[in-house]
């Protein structure tokens, strides 16, 4: 099963997106900042990252480059 890391930091948004990738099978681990996305992704290697660009502490694009 694919392990999916979403990454925004509105909760909404994360709520929404989690829901509906549980649903269709997919473990999920959640961020809510760049910062916290590079830290997961370093422990725990997801199988995709869903990056949300616009965050505090750390944006997407420099968390993707990291």
């Amino acid at each position: 099963m694919a392990r999916i890391l979403v990454v925004d930091d509105d909760e909404m948004n994360r709520d929404m997106l989690s829901r509906r990738l549980e649903r269709k099978g997919y473990q999920i681990e959640l961020a809510v900042n760049g910062l916290e996305a590079v830290e997961k992704a370093t422990a725990n290697h997801p199988d995709l990252i869903l990056m949300d660009l616009s965050m505090p502490v750390l944006d997407g694009y420099e968390a993707t480059r990291r």
